[in-house]
């Protein structure tokens, strides 16, 4: 059996594996509102950078138009506009690293593992693609927490902590959806909340414990272990990018046992542009952490989101 893969020895599975992540990503993600779905790169050779941005940070300036006669004409013909001083826009490149790695390593062997071996295979990547999401998500969240503009505090009384988000939303300006992602239980607190009543309007539904939006946030119910400690974590809508580069993903007939060795490595990472971190908050201390809660600090950047 060791002898049957003799024209093609290694079997890759770049493409497949691409399909089967973002696939799941999409499907299985905490946090795909706020990233939108995976980047996905197939036999990259970068090792550090994943891809480069464009930026620049000139304001955008407010003028207004200058009607002098003595401008633009006249007395300042060919040496005046009408426009107002001129800026030049000039972007940079702003590198996005890789920021961590995944792999895997297992064995299939023919003479024990019951089903067919291509099945097995499908099987096992897909089951791979599931771990790697749920990787993501641990990853997704600890970056938001670390990339948050301010804490507001303890989750003492949910609703004074979302009208908090609300006003800063508004002074930020932010113009997209704003999502909260909850633990199950600040979720639990504001299905029981006095204000969670149809008289206001309110949409929840108790038998199904369901709830989509509390003071204009949408709100998504998330495992503590994909917090990083916090209760919850505001952010708007689609401002951040995931990416994994996928290096290789294999079979290879082995020489110990007979069957193959399905492999696979990878790297990965995440990226939000600085501007709209500033409109990211978290609140509270998960139930199911002693991490310390983060001193409320305060912002006064425009937010991009």
């Amino acid at each position: 059996m060791a002898t049957e893969n003799n024209d093609l020895p290694v079997r890759l599975y770049q493409k497949q594996f691409i399909g089967l992540m973002q696939t799941v990503f999409g499907v299985q993600s905490t946090f795909t509102p706020t990233f939108g779905a995976l980047q996905a790169l197939d036999a990259v050779q970068n090792n550090a950078i994943a891809f480069s941005v464009k930026a620049n940070d000139v304001p955008v300036a407010v003028g207004t138009y200058n009607t002098d006669a003595d401008v633009a004409f006249g007395s300042g013909t060919s040496n005046s506009n009408r426009f107002g001083p001129m800026k030049e826009i000039v972007y940079g490149d702003i590198d996005v690293p890789y920021s961590f790695g995944w792999s895997f390593n297992e064995g299939i062997d023919q003479l024990t593992v019951n089903t067919d071996l291509n099945s097995a295979v499908a099987d096992r990547l897909n089951l791979q693609a599931q771990a790697k999401t749920r990787m993501f998500n641990s990853k997704l969240g600890a970056y938001l927490v670390a990339s948050a503009a301010a804490d507001l505090g303890a989750v003492t009384d949910v609703n004074k902590v979302f009208e908090e988000a609300s006003e800063r939303y508004t002074d930020l300006e932010v113009v997209v959806p704003v999502r909260a992602y909850v633990t199950a239980e600040v979720y639990n607190a504001i299905i029981d909340h006095q204000l969670v009543t149809t008289s206001k309007g309110s949409a929840v539904n108790i038998d199904e414990n369901g709830i989509m939006r509390f003071r204009d946030i949408v709100v998504t119910k998330t495992p503590a272990r994909y917090m990083a400690g916090k209760a919850i974590i505001f952010s708007p809508d689609n401002i951040g990018r995931a990416f994994t580069g996928i290096n290789v993903v294999r079979t290879i007939q082995s020489e110990n046992f007979a069957g193959v060795a399905l492999q696979g490595a990878g790297k990965a990472g995440q990226w939000i542009s600085d501007d709209n971190r500033q409109a990211i908050f978290t609140a509270g201390t998960s139930a199911t952490t002693t991490t310390s809660t983060v001193a409320p600090t305060t912002t006064t950047t425009t937010s991009h989101a």
